[in-house]
């Protein structure tokens, strides 16, 4: 490779920062520099080399500006939305990901937590960890737009939220965690939109979600819920699905077994 790619490459990326470009992909670097596809693979392996670029998938680049080298990529919020635009798959943030933005912050993330259609592999980028999690009836969940330095990134809202985490309750620290975050948000919850929310999902999410909100004393917002699921449960299901439920107290409200003791977690 001609060592006039290498300077060449750098201040092509150098002008995309300064237009607020943070991403692109192997074909557009090649296409600017004019060059072979092994020879862009080499401009691109060294500038990763320097830290200026990292690869958070497959031909898809971002820049990383001096403020992010200690962790090797941007942040995820900074680069998901343009990964998923250029693949052309719905997402939004969900889970723990999401009750941050919505003001819910003593919970420590090990991950980006991102709700897809079909399952993908996580990504690792640097230090920076994205995990996807498939949902059904994506199209359904209320979301919202939250700004970052990159642009914007849809999340799902607070009600939409608080219905995942009860859904998913095995991949966000078990049911001590969610409802250490139900006692964070109960307050922000809009009673109409939790009903409304809890329709992209099982009818069993909205009976776990009601019991725990009034566990955490937000029971005035789970009101409409209650009557939702007075008039959809068909059956009793149970707080945790893969437990027992011998000896466990009923909740008629919410036609649940409580067989499990629970503790918030702060």
């Amino acid at each position: 490779m001609s060592e006039s790619i290498s300077p060449r490459a750098h201040n092509i990326i150098v002008d995309m920062a300064a237009r607020g470009q943070y991403h692109f992909t192997s074909s557009e670097l090649r296409s600017a520099l004019g060059i072979s596809d092994a020879a862009a693979r080499q401009a691109l392996s060294r500038l990763a080399a320097k830290g200026e670029i990292a690869s958070p998938a497959r031909g898809f680049y971002v820049i990383v500006p001096p403020e992010y080298r200690r962790i090797g990529c941007l942040p995820a919020d900074q680069f998901v939305p343009a990964l998923m635009e250029r693949r052309g798959i719905p997402y939004y943030v969900g889970l723990l990901s999401a009750a941050q933005y919505h003001g819910a912050a003593h919970h420590r993330l090990q991950e980006f937590q991102v709700i897809l259609e079909r399952n993908r592999p996580a990504i690792a980028c640097g230090s920076v960890r994205v995990a996807f999690v498939s949902r059904k009836n994506l199209a359904a969940v209320p979301v919202e737009r939250f700004n970052n330095p990159r642009g914007t990134i849809m999340v799902s809202s607070v009600e939409a939220t608080l219905i995942d985490l009860v859904g998913y309750m095995h991949r966000v620290g078990g049911v001590d965690r969610v409802a250490g975050v139900l006692s964070e948000l109960g307050d922000d919850i809009d009673p109409g939109r939790l009903v409304e929310a809890s329709k992209s999902a099982s009818i069993l999410w909205a009976q776990r979600l009601g019991y725990l909100l009034e566990h955490v004393g937000a029971g005035g917002k789970a009101a409409l819920l209650k009557e939702h699921v007075a008039r959809r449960a068909r059956n009793f299901t149970k707080l945790l699905p893969s437990d027992d439920v011998a000896g466990s107290p009923r909740s008629n409200d919410w036609r649940l077994f409580a067989n499990t003791n629970i503790e918030i977690e702060a």
